[in-house]
């Protein structure tokens, strides 16, 4: 949150590497968009957004829950291939809800982003 302030102050793009599992359940409702709390973030987002301050995220690993929305509020967004998956729900609760096994790949990884979804433009080789 830090970075988007001196990013808001000072006009100059704001750069978000991602690998978010999302909020801890148990804790959910402790998640508020105050300045202390990490809700905050997508507000930041969309205050930065409005200034027209450009946000570019990079997902280097699983973005579960809360954490996709980081990419897909961006500008621009890069995916690492085989590495890096958005979705709101992985794996284990498509299983539980509806009994399919399907890889996080599958579900929600670079080729499905950059090519079929939209909510990613960039797919890196790697994270170097």
């Amino acid at each position: 949150m830090r970075a988007q302030e001196i990013a808001q102050e000072n006009h100059l793009p704001c750069v978000y590497l991602v690998d978010s599992g999302g909020a801890n359940l148990p804790n959910q409702d402790d998640v508020f968009p105050d300045k202390e709390h990490f809700g905050r973030i997508f507000f930041n987002q969309a205050n930065l957004s409005a200034a027209g301050i450009p946000q570019i995220a990079v997902v280097m690993g699983s973005c579960t829950a809360g954490g996709a929305y980081v990419p897909a509020m961006s500008d621009e967004s890069i995916i690492v291939k085989e590495q890096g998956t958005i979705f709101l729900g992985g794996p284990p609760l498509v299983k539980a809800a509806t009994g399919e096994e399907v890889s996080a790949e599958d579900l929600g990884g670079g080729d499905v982003h950059t090519r079929l979804s939209g909510v990613v433009d960039h797919l890196a080789q790697n994270d170097t």
